[in-house]
């Protein structure tokens, strides 16, 4: 423990048995949001990712992006195949996931939940995504988020890119489009 954060969390437990390499960041906790986080850590907030909870035709999935920008909430329901998509209720972000608003993780959530992952999250060699508590973050390759969160690559930043679906199934099996 580190302070008042435990650097163990559902979240490393779920990435240590899938056994992609991370490094677990703590930091001082004071208000929500990758922003926060990233100066906090001293990092490039297009390197450290927000985890947010969408309900996509009512269903719910994560969607994992940079700090510094914002979700399309179109291109986030296209990538999934859906009509439209909305933000989730912190309320039932928490009760889906069993994390805590400010401390969600697409790693280790109490209902597995399909993931959409920002494309351009894929040009880093590594970046930072919440593991399941305020103030922890665990850096790991993109790929690895991939892997690990069966995520499916999109652009779901702006304005939706016209093939909002990245299929990188050819050039890597590692990426997959989905569940």
């Amino acid at each position: 423990m580190i302070g008042n954060v435990a650097a163990e969390t559902r979240g490393t437990r779920a990435l240590r048995a899938s056994g992609v390499a991370f490094t677990v960041h703590t930091y001082r906790h004071t208000a929500k949001g990758a922003i926060p986080a990233a100066e906090a850590l001293g990092m490039d907030p297009a390197r450290v990712a927000k985890t947010l909870v969408i309900e996509a035709d009512g269903a719910p999935a994560f969607a994992v992006l940079p700090g510094d920008v914002e979700l399309s909430l179109k291109a986030a329901a296209r990538a999934l195949g859906a009509r439209s998509a909305a933000m989730a209720q912190p309320a039932a972000a928490e009760r889906l996931t069993g994390y805590v608003t400010g401390g969600i993780s697409p790693f280790g959530s109490r209902k597995e939940l399909p993931v959409l992952v920002e494309a351009r999250l894929m040009n880093h060699p590594t970046i930072l995504v919440n593991a399941g508590q305020r103030g922890v973050l665990v850096e790991l390759a993109p790929g690895d988020l991939v892997e690990a969160a069966a995520a499916t690559v999109a652009h779901i930043v702006g304005e939706p890119h016209p093939d909002s679906r990245v299929d990188t199934a050819g050039s890597n099996s590692r990426y997959r489009r989905g569940r």
